[in-house]
């Protein structure tokens, strides 16, 4: 899912987002909810019409942001107290709210008001932690969301592999739609948060879809669908196509590179996104060290681009009982990182 935090995948339009073949996108309640306003977005026909995307839309509930973002938080078994990192003004967020809150947006999914701890955190911490998202849960899961809205629970539990059981048999006893794993790619590294999904993953609803938060890298997600993840969302592939980082079946180039100055080829042979069908190497560099807009745009279209294809592929290869050999060839065409 590519990110629309504010109701916008930053530098295209719903049009391009259709072209490239996205078939849902993720908008953040935190942000929506402190501008313009769930109320307004509600006034104004909901988040499909407020931003003309007429596909699937999934809310985030807002409690990583607050974890992330808000300053001066404070955290009660009726929810969080936090100040905005916009104007510093005052807002409380609890289960009840954050189902009112996406009710009133109109998205699809509706993710259930968690707390995300810190990495690193001491064991107790973190299994209070997660006893007060399983209340917060069931208290989501009693308020109930809007008509063809689906409730998606998530699975904490921090790095610990007995907490996160606990977190997910408590959360498959409620009831969701589908289930999340979240507070992973937070600091730990790579082998803690495959050991994590591998041990959580056995323990949810093998018929819901499972979704794994934040993540990630072309890399993650493969070994992550492995695991049994159905669903991701990131910034990578936007925040990098602005920094000049293009993704390919080889690995990233940097644009920016004089080794591309002159270089005739698109960004990827191959690629059939409307950037390599229309533009060199060299174009996509000059565009980019004049720091033209229109960088930003052709380099989000190839890497938005390059993620939907390799999620189509993950999903054929799925049902033609052929996952591990496409692994294999996905590893072979990597090339070494690139050097400059």
């Amino acid at each position: 899912m590519p990110v629309g935090t504010a109701a916008s995948v930053k530098a295209l339009g719903p049009d391009d987002l259709e072209d490239i073949g996205v078939g849902i996108l993720l908008a953040n309640t935190y942000h929506l909810f402190l501008r313009p306003g769930h109320e307004i977005i509600r006034n104004l026909g909901g988040l499909h019409r407020f931003m003309g995307w007429n596909r699937p839309i999934l809310t985030d509930s807002g409690g990583f942001q607050v974890y992330s973002l808000a300053t001066l938080r404070t955290l009660s078994e009726e929810g969080v107290v936090f100040r905005s990192h916009i104007d510093g003004s005052e807002h409380v967020l609890g289960p009840e709210k954050a189902m009112a809150v996406q009710e009133a947006l109109g998205s699809d999914i509706v993710m259930a008001f968690d707390e995300c701890p810190p990495y690193p955190s001491e064991y107790a911490y973190v299994r209070d932690s997660m006893e007060l998202t399983t209340r917060w849960a069931r208290r989501c899961r009693d308020r109930g969301v809007g008509e063809n809205q689906a409730l998606f629970g998530i699975v904490q539990g921090g790095v610990y592999r007995d907490l996160r059981i606990a977190s997910a048999e408590a959360l498959l006893e409620l009831g969701f739609e589908g289930y999340a794993i979240g507070g992973l790619s937070v600091g730990e590294n790579k082998e803690t948060r495959e050991r994590v999904i591998a041990e959580t993953v056995p323990h949810l609803a093998p018929d819901r879809p499972v979704y794994l938060m934040g993540v990630g890298t072309p890399e993650d997600i493969v070994e992550a669908v492995r695991l049994g993840v159905d669903m991701f969302d990131c910034v990578l592939p936007t925040r990098n196509a602005r920094n000049g980082s293009l993704f390919t079946a080889e690995g990233r180039i940097t644009i920016k590179n004089a080794q591309y100055a002159q270089d005739a080829r698109p960004i990827e042979e191959a690629c059939g996104c409307y950037t390599c069908r229309h533009f060199s190497r060299a174009y996509l560099r000059h565009l980019f060290m004049a720091r033209e807009i229109l960088a930003y745009r052709l380099n989000t279209i190839h890497n938005l681009y390059y993620y939907a294809r390799l999620m189509e592929a993950l999903r054929t290869a799925i049902r033609n009982d052929e996952l591990e050999s496409f692994c294999r060839t996905f590893y072979e065409n990597r090339n070494p990182p690139e050097q400059g």
